[in-house]
């Protein structure tokens, strides 16, 4: 879905005038905010990537434990709200 932004300049009128007109024109249709919305999109992690994120983050909490029982590693005091 393409939209086309066309300003035609007037006779006499100043060029500063007439970019002006066309920046008002393409915010008016949308189409800097629906750019914008594309450019910062991410894509959803597949799978997999979601597994290893979650298999990383078990083996890192098993590792922090392991150090905290041996006393090599303090362990954090919880903050309540």
């Amino acid at each position: 879905m393409t939209t086309n932004v066309e300003v035609v300049k007037a006779g006499t009128e100043s060029t500063t005038n007439l970019i002006r007109r066309f920046t008002k024109r393409v915010q008016g249709s949308g189409i800097v905010h629906r750019v914008r919305g594309i450019r910062y999109h991410s894509r959803a992690q597949s799978k997999t990537a979601r597994k290893k994120r979650a298999l990383r983050s078990i083996a890192r909490k098993e590792t922090v434990m392991e150090l905290i029982k041996l006393g090599k590693l303090i362990e954090r005091q919880s903050r309540k709200r």
